[in-house]
């Protein structure tokens, strides 16, 4: 029997397609669909041909604040990379600022701050 995998992870997010845009200029993913979501909301599919991020921002927020790191939240994205230098360069390049390098099994990493509240990882096993 083949391990599972992801196929996608629902966030919930003030702008999708600002979000989107920045994923693809950054890891070469694409915008796989978007469009009219559950409740009137609005959702935008952004990945590879095989996994994706659904950002979907609802009509109207309930909580506006958003926090951080509460119970059952997504503690960060980890994407995986081949060139961990170039990467994080672009990601400077489009004013984040980068936090939290690491050397460590199995590979360098780097964190930064994409968009309401939710950290990413990026990882690579060979640079």
């Amino acid at each position: 029997m083949r391990p599972a995998m992801f196929e996608h992870v629902n966030l919930t997010v003030t702008d999708p397609d600002k979000i989107a845009n920045i994923i693809c200029l950054l890891f070469n993913w694409h915008i796989r669909w978007s469009g009219p979501a559950k409740d009137d909301g609005y959702t935008v599919h952004v990945g590879s041909e095989t996994a994706y991020l659904a950002l979907y921002q609802p009509k109207q927020f309930i909580d506006a604040e958003i926090d951080h790191r509460h119970v059952g939240k997504v503690n960060h994205l980890g994407i995986l990379v081949n060139d961990l230098d170039v990467v994080e360069k672009n990601v400077m390049s489009l004013g984040f600022e980068t936090f939290n390098h690491g050397n460590y099994e199995p590979g360098r990493r780097f964190y930064f701050m994409l968009s309401d509240s939710i950290e990413a990882e990026v990882v690579s096993y060979t640079s």
